[in-house]
Order: C-alpha cells, then structure tokens, then sequence
C-alpha cells in the first residue's frame, strides 16, 4: 500500500484577485454611450417663444417706461439718456421711490446682452421691479414687408422673471 503525502507544492493555486475584465467592459459601453447621446443633450436651435394668454396688467396712472432703442441708445418717457446718466434720470423721474416698477421696452433688434445690460444697471441702480413690454395681438411676419410703428398695437406689460408682481 503507498500512501502518498502531498505538498502544499502541488496544488493548484487559486486566483485570489479581482478580475477587473468585466468592470472594464462595462466602463467603456458606457462611455460610448455617453459619446453618443451627450452631443443630443445639447440644443442650439432657434426657438420661437409661445405668447402668454395671460391678460395683460393695467397701465399705472403714470409709469416709467425706458426704451433701449435699435441703435442700442437708452430714452426714458420721451427724454433721450446715456448708459452714465441712467441712475440719476431714473432718480428723478420715480422721485426716488426705488419700489415703482420700470417699463423696459427694447427695439427687437437689440440683442439679449445690451438688453441684459441695461437691466444690470437698473438692478445697480436699485431698480429691481421690471416689467418688460410686447405688442400683444400680432404675430411676427403678420404682414410681410410692412412693420408695425413703434408704439402701434395693444403693449402688453409681463414681469420680467424674477421680478415681484
């Protein structure tokens, strides 16, 4: 009879560590994932903003409305002001009452960051109740080749987002 003595030698060693080949599999079908749908989480498309039906807010007795003008030039009521001269003017025509609201009409020319501007300095200024002013009742390219005068149509008043009504 033999009996047969075994090694610690002899046997198969076992992997004692983590097979990462799985892990890494994974990691990268999920990183061709995000290569494909991250460029689509990104919209640069035009967008053409719904009106509101919302009734409009009724004219105050006497409200202050600043104009930003095409040419980018500021007018306050019908009084033509520099960028400079805008706190003291607002002073002035509120009689220092920081809590009326403004009326910011903007020519639709002028871009969002002259427009974004102007209501920087009205919020340095203390302005902080705007409310911006639209035609309401007439859609854009109603009437092809013909503009609207400026002042024409039914203005409608929305606060601006943000703004306390």
């Amino acid at each position: 009879m033999t009996i047969r003595i075994r090694h610690a030698d002899e046997n198969p060693h076992e992997a004692s560590e983590i097979n990462v080949t799985p892990f890494i599999d994974v990691m990268l079908v999920l990183l061709v994932i995000f290569m494909v749908t991250a460029p689509l989480t990104t919209v640069n498309v035009p967008v053409d903003l719904p009106s509101s039906t919302e009734k409009p807010t009724p004219r105050p007795d006497d409200p202050v409305f600043l104009t930003v003008k095409a040419d980018h030039g500021l007018a306050l009521g019908e009084d033509d002001i520099t960028m400079d001269g805008l706190a003291g003017a607002l002073e002035t025509a509120t009689k220092g009452n920081r809590d009326e609201r403004v009326f910011l009409r903007a020519d639709k020319t002028v871009d969002y960051g002259t427009l974004m501007g102007v209501m920087d300095k009205l919020r340095s200024a203390g302005y902080l109740k705007v409310a911006l002013v639209n035609l309401q009742g007439q859609e854009e390219g109603s009437e092809a080749g013909t503009a609207p005068l400026a002042g024409s149509g039914n203005p409608t008043i929305a606060p601006a987002s943000g703004a306390t009504p």
